[in-house]
Order: C-alpha cells, then sequence, then structure tokens
C-alpha cells in the first residue's frame, strides 16, 4: 500500500486518514499494542515494529504522563519512521480522544462504545473503533460510524462468536484484543471465524523481550507474525 510519505516539517493532527487506516489494519492483519513510560524503550520497541514490517501501532494510554510519551513517539515516528500510522488504545471518553487527536493519533480505541467519543471522530474524520460485546452493540456502533469492532477481551468470547455474528452481520469488520496469541493454530481460529485484523500486546511484545532488550528478536517476530497471517489468508481464500 502507498502511504503519505515523512513531511518535511511536523504537522499537528492525523497524518493518516480513516480511509487509509481501515486499509492498513485490513492488509497487514495485525495491530501490536504497547505503552512504556520510558521513552527510549517505547521508541525502540517502535522502530523494531516498524523493522518488522508493521505500519501500524496501537498505544494504550495507560499510566502518569502517557500523553507526554506519545506525543514524543508521534514526533519521532514522523521524522524517522515514514508511513508508520500511530494512534491510541483505552480511551475512555472524548476530552481524552481530542488531547491525542489534536497531538497526531491517526485512530483511537475505545474498550466500549461511547457515542461521545464517536463524535469527536466523526468531525475530524479519524477512524474509531470501539469495544462491542453483542449484536446490538455493535449495530448502533455502526450506525454511528464505526468501521471496526474491537472485541475485548477475545478469549471470553472466541471466534465462535466472531463466526456467528458474521451470519447475520458479514459486512462488520472485527478486531480482537485479548486471548490473540503468535501461535499458528490460534491465529488460524481468528481468521477463519471472519476477523479482518488481530490486536497483539504482550504475547508480541513480551516482558522479558523488554528487560532483556531482546530488540531484534521483537523484530524477527513482528516479521516472522505478519509472514504467518499471510500465510493463513492465503490458505483460507482456496478453501
Amino acid at each position: 500500500m502507498s502511504l503519505v510519505e515523512s513531511p518535511d516539517k511536523l504537522k499537528t493532527m492525523a497524518q493518516f486518514n480513516r480511509v487509509q487506516v481501515i486499509n492498513e489494519m485490513t492488509e497487514s492483519g495485525m495491530v501490536p499494542l504497547f505503552y512504556h513510560h520510558d521513552i527510549v524503550v517505547a521508541k525502540a520497541v517502535l522502530k523494531s515494529c516498524y523493522d518488522g514490517g508493521s505500519r501500524l501501532m496501537e498505544f494504550t494510554n495507560r499510566g502518569d504522563f502517557a500523553l507526554e510519551i506519545f506525543i514524543d513517539l508521534i514526533k519521532y515516528s514522523i521524522t524517522e519512521l515514514p508511513g508508520m500510522i500511530i494512534g491510541v488504545g483505552s480511551v475512555t471518553d472524548a476530552a481524552a480522544a481530542s488531547q491525542y487527536m489534536l497531538h497526531g493519533a491517526n485512530f483511537i480505541v475505545t474498550p466500549v462504545f461511547r457515542e461521545d467519543i464517536a463524535i469527536v471522530c466523526n468531525r475530524r474524520k479519524v477512524l474509531w473503533s470501539a469495544g462491542c460485546g453483542s449484536l446490538t452493540e455493535i449495530a448502533k456502533a455502526e450506525e454511528m460510524g464505526c468501521e471496526l469492532v474491537k472485541l475485548f477481551p477475545g478469549n471470553i468470547y472466541g471466534p465462535g462468536f466472531v463466526k456467528a455474528l458474521k451470519g447475520p452481520h458479514p459486512w462488520t469488520s472485527i478486531m480482537p484484543t485479548g486471548g490473540v496469541t503468535i501461535e499458528e493454530s490460534n491465529l488460524r481460529d481468528w481468521f477463519d471465524s471472519g476477523v479482518t485484523c488481530v490486536g497483539l500486546g504482550s504475547k508480541l511484545i513480551s516482558e522479558e523481550i523488554l528487560i532483556k532488550k531482546e530488540y531484534n528478536i521483537l523484530k524477527n517476530r513482528v516479521a516472522n507474525t505478519i509472514a504467518l497471517i499471510n500465510k493463513i489468508r492465503s490458505k483460507l481464500s482456496v478453501q
């Protein structure tokens, strides 16, 4: 996919529109999820994911001064990692969503469906993904313009839930997080059920990698996971 090149100067607001973001999510099939209070570690993780082939990162809105870490990451990605699309997860109200969008968030992910977040994101044409747990919630979120439904915790609902809801809702795009691993059998079950992409946190960016600073291992893990997802999708497409 062709993405916008790194700009000559830093700009505020999103660098990528909602169409570019959902297309990249659909194409890559994976969104790494991450937060760390140390900006040096955060930059190293972001670059490792980038070098491994990922052009997406969901920065988790947790911890003190998370916004400050995010701002530094956005500036770093714009100047050093062209084409990297960084969004924010665990956003729980419109005020927080607006703050992050003003500082360059390219997408917003929420643990629940909130109309106030939908409104501020739609106003700026920024992609938002709502956490939903029923067909009623999903239908309402889609009526408000939700392009991608977050299914969390994925291990509670499972691939069977996705396969069942895709019957009456074949148009719904779903991203499970929690309960998703980098094992082939797990990923196959999710993509066979009809998910658009998966969110991967500690199963991809493990505590051991962070403690030992094994960023080359992370780069290879990202590359291998993307390749595995492509392999699984290719097999499913010919069935």
